[in-house]
């Protein structure tokens, strides 16, 4: 799993872009994260493969 920070620096934008897209439409580019009772967001560990994917098509 991962936090919305490591998945932002691996896509080169910020956290909050990654947010406010979830807060705007449920998911992020289709992909769903866990909601920790804490508040926070876990990604799942293939969230790049899967954008990589979905980019292609």
């Amino acid at each position: 799993m991962l936090t919305t920070e490591t998945l932002s620096n691996a896509l080169a934008m910020r956290p909050q872009s990654i947010r406010k897209r979830l807060c705007q439409t449920g998911e992020y580019y289709g992909i769903r994260p866990t909601k920790l009772p804490n508040g926070r967001l876990l990604w799942p560990a293939d969230s790049l493969q899967q954008l990589v994917a979905s980019g292609s098509k």
